[in-house]
């Protein structure tokens, strides 16, 4: 695939999982609207925590990553009907192993509870509620997980864009199945209407899954019930996913890690948190997670030919790739955190007070969303060259600072919800920092990085301070809901313009690279 077809590819899915990101706000703003940042929302967030970590970590982490790592070499080297029977084959077996963790996960929820939020036992019912939500959500794993698996095999097949949607519907049946459930259960939509979020949540993920199987019947793949662990290409899968589990743990595990320390704060901080980071995801989500999607596959392919050129060209490019898009975004959702979390997420039963402290997790956050983008595109490398125990080191040593980091801006710097976020971002790149050099170390110089690194640096601070400087021009004019909803469109739109120019003054060669797809589009 070559340089262009990259980023065509990496745009398909940027678009796709712009709908499903937008989608994931107006769901969390449905949520914030009527249940506020309290007791309810918080519970709701604690219960979705260890099914949702489960998805990153195993679905769409871990067992995504192994499956196209493995299925890529074996349709490169054994052909398409051997990489089928192994889908089969992982298909089978994440039935039986996450149908398993699901019933566990049911009727374990009281000890889950206290595990990723034993604080809330000191707020009235709200551990009770946490625990009934627990139970309701846990089914959700099941499903994503087939969902990730169908989506590691069309990407593989080079089908991108049907995939990245999948998620887009996932949004839309929660949202829409969530409300309407609710209604029915509580007319006036106070807190038992929760459980219908609850539900709608699971349903979403069951289409999410429904929604890629004709596709896959499409390009050829009929499932067929299999079970052979001696089978080389299963074997391979999960020798690389028990790893990458651990590797891929740094950033969820101090998710989870965030949320039992936020119980602790006061009521609403796990909201707080939790809205900083489902906006940081955004970029992460139309930058990183496209870019590396694309990469993966290659890279792979690489490897199994001993071709490593090209997979030195195709990190390099994945890494120039992701920080020319996310740099950018992180410095655009420092200054514009106020307004951005006011005009999302300020109605309803969300206060003013909410939006400050979400604001300032926010801010905390963008220091590490390049980072998180890059482990994206670095950590699954590993596994593409059979080198899984340097991801696991580095993950682990990550987990083990967080919590060190937490305890100190927590207990005695009394940062709050901020200081959970400072953490995770210092966290992820002291991370990506050690991949970048491990990996090269055995793959050798990526190529002209540091000038890369100088031009993308002066381009998104020149776009910060016009940003910043027209903001503080019109915040003081412009002061009701549709004045601010005008500040924040007029300077993202001025600031993507500024950027895209300097970026240009500078010959940026990942400019070039996107520039036909944008003019296509």
């Amino acid at each position: 695939m070559s340089r262009g077809s990259t980023a065509k590819s990496a745009k398909k899915i940027m678009i796709a999982v712009m709908g499903s990101r937008v989608l994931g706000l107006v769901r969390e703003m449905v949520l914030n609207a009527v249940f506020g940042a309290g007791k309810e929302l918080d519970a709701f967030i604690a219960a979705f925590r260890i099914p949702n970590l489960l998805r990153d970590l195993f679905a769409e982490g871990a067992l995504s990553v192994s499956f196209v790592t493995t299925f890529s070499k074996k349709m490169e080297t054994e052909g398409k009907a051997a990489a089928f029977r192994l889908a089969s084959l992982v298909i089978s077996f994440v039935c039986i192993v996450l149908g398993a963790i699901t019933l566990l996960g049911i009727f374990g929820s009281e000890w889950i509870v206290k595990l990723v939020a034993s604080g809330f036992y000191s707020v009235p019912g709200k551990a009770e509620l946490t625990i009934q939500l627990t139970r309701i959500l846990f089914p959700f794993i099941f499903f994503v997980s087939l969902a990730a698996v169908y989506m590691g095999l069309l990407n593989s097949l080079g089908s991108f864009g049907l995939p990245a949607s999948a998620s887009t519907a996932f949004n839309a049946v929660s949202i829409l199945s969530g409300l309407a459930i609710g209604w029915l259960i509580d007319p006036q939509l106070g807190w038992k209407a929760i459980y219908g979020f609850a539900m709608g949540t699971v349903l979403g993920g069951i289409v999410q899954f429904l929604i890629q199987v004709p596709r896959s019947i499409q390009l050829g793949f009929h499932y067929r019930w299999m079970l052979d662990w001696k089978d080389s290409g299963l074997k391979q899968v999960l020798m690389l996913t028990i790893p990458s589990v651990i590797a891929g743990a740094a950033v969820q595990v101090n998710v989870l890690v965030n949320t039992q320390f936020a119980s602790w704060l006061e009521n609403g901080a796990v909201t707080c948190l939790n809205n900083a980071f489902r906006l940081m995801q955004l970029p992460i989500g139309m930058f990183g997670v496209a870019v590396a999607s694309v990469v993966l596959p290659m890279v792979s392919r690489s490897a199994a030919q001993k071709d490593m050129e090209h997979f030195r060209e195709k990190i390099s490019e994945g890494i120039k790739l992701a920080l020319f898009l996310t740099v950018p975004a992180s410095v655009g959702l420092a200054v514009l955190a106020k307004p951005v979390i006011g005009i999302i997420y300020q109605h309803g039963a969300f206060t003013s007070y909410s939006t400050a402290q979400t604001a300032m997790a926010l801010q905390a956050y963008t220091i590490g969303l390049a980072g998180y983008a890059c482990i994206k595109v670095l950590a699954p490398s590993f596994y593409a060259i059979d080198l899984p125990r340097i991801p696991v080191r580095i993950s682990i040593t990550g987990i083990a600072i967080n919590i060190v980091l937490n305890s100190i801006f927590i207990f005695i710097f009394k940062f709050g919800v901020a200081g959970l976020a400072l953490s995770t971002s210092i966290v992820a790149l002291i991370n990506v920092l050690q991949l970048a050099f491990a990996l090269r170390v055995r793959i050798g110089a990526y190529g002209q990085m540091w000038s890369f690194f100088a031009r993308i640096a002066l381009s998104s601070i020149i776009m910060g301070l016009v940003v910043y400087g027209l903001r503080i021009l019109l915040e003081s004019r412009l002061t009701d809901l549709w004045g601010n909803l005008f500040l924040i469109v007029i300077t993202i739109c001025t600031g993507i313009a500024v950027f895209l120019y300097a970026a240009w003054a500078l010959k940026m060669k990942e400019l070039q690279m996107l520039l036909p797809v944008l003019r296509k589009r």
